[in-house]
């Protein structure tokens, strides 16, 4: 899923890339990671269009479709759920980062706040963190 996070993935595709069924592997995702595999791919496309929204000047909806959204609003809605601002703003306040690598991962990456519900398009219930 880190590579591929840009074309276009579904559970049953991945469970059966790990002869797992949906359901198991879903559970099995989820135990191991802390989140469905519908949003850690989502995640992941956020976090990629972090950089690239950053690092070039892509309009955003190149940078939507670049890292496999299809739509701009879906992409919009679920980068501000993770990020806390629209891809616009984000940019907006956001230049070029010239530190390491390594470092500008970690200082990027998407923290996802206490007390949020989130649904996944899996079927999963909504869950909530500990507040």
């Amino acid at each position: 899923m880190d590579c591929s996070y840009a074309e276009q993935l579904d559970v049953r595709a991945v469970a059966g890339v790990a002869h797992l069924s949906e359901a198991h592997f879903t559970r099995s995702f989820r135990a191991a990671f802390g989140e469905t595999p519908h949003r850690y791919l989502q995640r992941r496309r956020v976090e990629r269009s972090m950089f690239l929204l950053r690092e070039t000047d892509r309009s955003v909806t190149d940078v939507c479709f670049d890292v496999g959204f299809m739509s701009r609003g879906t992409f919009s809605r679920t980068f501000r759920e993770i990020v806390g601002e629209t891809p616009s703003s984000y940019r907006v306040g956001n230049g070029p980062m010239v530190a390491p690598n390594c470092y500008q991962m970690w200082a990027t990456r998407p923290v996802v706040a206490a007390g949020v519900r989130r649904s996944s398009s899996f079927g999963d219930a909504a869950t909530a963190t500990a507040s």
